[in-house]
């Protein structure tokens, strides 16, 4: 059993023929302990892959020697997820929404700048997550890293692109797509993290080309970019989504096409029907490697109910119209006309703009430009862990509308608001607890904020903040109560600084009073 000697930055063995390690590490050295010959290795990373390529369990120097970064010290499950990152060139990360994904992989990015085994980074990522999860863990725990976010006109993005004073470029899928061709050619930019790798599931797609093209385009001196694929939800359909995503990081081990793929993965019982073999997670998990995978109750340091933020960008009508109603609210508060009794009110129609509530002119409630904030909503629900989520709407119009783009991509929807008979509730809340068969629960927060058993859910989606403490704690209690198998994730969404504001309040368990006066005075 090797035996690491931190003192040493080495790795001592005692071995029987020691010629085995010293032919093929020259640095090795034998020495003798009280009359017993050890072998001493350098603890570096090219020296711990050859051993344990020659089958010794040796972690990474990454556990020893490197300071980590940040407020934080890494939890077991991300000091395994740093470990395995740090010794492969491709790799997988399937470890659950909420696990600490995104600082793991920051952590091992940033362990191999210092060892100069990489210059720069891109990181590919869903929108929401571009500022609120890579942007703002860069700043939190990595102040030496310049980050640029690559978003905008294709103009701009190159324009940061070519700034060389960037460590890391940040971009969305679609994003990507738009500077791809540069993006290849960039020959500092060594390492490629792409988040949500399950976003990539059909090599069909321009997309997809986009991503092979950076990642595996040929490059002078045939040096191979390292990529690591994150994602928790790998197969969220079906075992053949696995293809692709292999096929993007690890080329050379699915040298074949889908229609193989498919036939080791999926059986056809008719014309047209075709179910997972039963040994097809198994086969996955086989191309899918080296990989980490740990569920969030694997994670025994985090707390139970973990937060999280995702944006959404508004539209430019909806972006206007909330500029037009601070201007106007500001203009009251020098007037002296938002007091503590109307202030809710005033706050409420900012929210409204960012939820997309607009009104026709017989006042019927209505939502346009939702659009960016329905797709977090979507990519949230495929991500939870349990593959079931309740998401929280304020307004009983935006409700409807989640509901119906919902089910527009195949999900099984039902919603509840305050017109929903108890009998049609007690239905709903039974048939979620007890089959497979209802995915999401889509409801106004204070319809369901108390004495309800959800434990099937393990997600819980704020499609916009509310401003009571109570109704907040008590909707995310709906899942995270006694009964609940695992650890729940709170995702809040929001694209706005009031939202933000609100959200950080209700974490918080503070008053939301006079937060909309405070938001007024520091803006202006």
């Amino acid at each position: 059993m090797p035996l690491v000697v931190p003192e040493k930055k080495a790795i001592a063995l005692k071995l029987r023929n020691p010629a085995k390690i010293t032919t093929v590490i020259p640095d090795a050295r034998v020495m003798n302990w009280k009359g017993v010959p050890i072998t001493l290795v350098p603890h570096r990373l090219d020296e711990t892959l050859i051993l344990k390529n020659l089958g010794y369990d040796v972690p990474s120097p990454v556990q020893y020697y490197y300071p980590w970064s940040g407020q934080y010290q890494p939890f077991e499950v991300q000091r395994v997820t740093v470990d395995m990152l740090t010794l492969h060139t491709r790799a997988f990360v399937l470890n659950d929404m909420g696990a600490g994904k995104t600082i793991s992989t920051l952590w091992a990015l940033d362990y191999l700048r210092q060892k100069q085994r990489i210059s720069r980074a891109l990181i590919v990522a869903p929108l929401s997550t571009l500022e609120r999860a890579w942007g703002d863990e860069v700043f939190r725990n990595f102040p030496h890293l310049n980050v640029a976010i690559l978003h905008g006109s294709r103009a701009k993005r190159l324009k940061l692109l070519a700034d060389l004073d960037y460590d890391l470029y940040v971009v969305n899928h679609d994003g990507m797509e738009i500077i791809a061709e540069d993006l290849a050619e960039r020959s500092d930019i060594d390492l490629v993290i792409i988040d949500e790798l399950a976003v990539l599931r059909n090599a069909q797609t321009n997309r997809w080309k986009a991503a092979n093209e950076i990642c595996n385009k040929q490059r002078p001196g045939n040096i191979i970019r390292r990529v690591w694929g994150l994602t928790g939800t790998p197969t969220p359909n079906a075992p053949t989504d696995a293809y692709a995503q292999v096929k993007l990081l690890a080329p050379d081990r699915i040298p074949f096409g889908f229609g193989r793929f498919k036939d080791q993965v999926m059986q056809q019982i008719s014309q047209y029907v075709w179910v997972p073999r039963v040994n097809a997670q198994e086969v996955v998990a086989q191309y899918m490697h080296p990989s980490v995978r740990f569920a969030l109750e694997d994670c025994v340091e985090l707390p139970e109910l973990v937060y999280i933020d995702r944006d959404a960008p508004m539209s430019a009508d909806q972006a206007k119209a909330y500029n037009q109603m601070m201007n106007m609210l500001a203009t009251e508060v020098a007037n002296g006309e938002i007091l503590a009794v109307n202030e809710g009110v005033k706050a409420s129609k900012l929210i409204q703009i960012a939820c997309g509530v607009a009104y026709d002119v017989d006042g019927t409630e209505r939502v346009a430009g939702a659009e960016g904030r329905v797709a977090v909503v979507k990519e949230l629900v495929e991500e939870s862990a349990s593959g079931k989520a309740i998401v929280f709407c304020p307004f009983r119009s935006v409700v409807a509308y989640v509901t119906q783009q919902l089910r527009k991509t195949g999900h099984t929807v039902a919603s509840i608001d305050g017109g929903t008979s108890k009998s049609e509730r007690d239905r709903i809340f039974s048939q979620f607890q007890s089959g497979q068969d209802l995915q999401v629960i889509v409801a106004i927060p204070s319809c369901m904020a108390h004495g309800i058993t959800l434990t099937a859910a393990s997600t819980i989606i704020w499609y916009a903040p509310v401003t009571s403490n109570e109704i907040f704690t008590q909707a995310n209690a709906r899942c995270h109560r006694p009964g609940q198998k695992h650890k729940c994730v709170v995702a809040m969404i929001g694209g706005t600084p009031i939202e933000r504001k609100y959200y950080k309040r209700l974490k918080e368990k503070q008053s939301a009073q006079g937060l909309l006066l405070e938001l007024l005075r520091t803006s202006t």
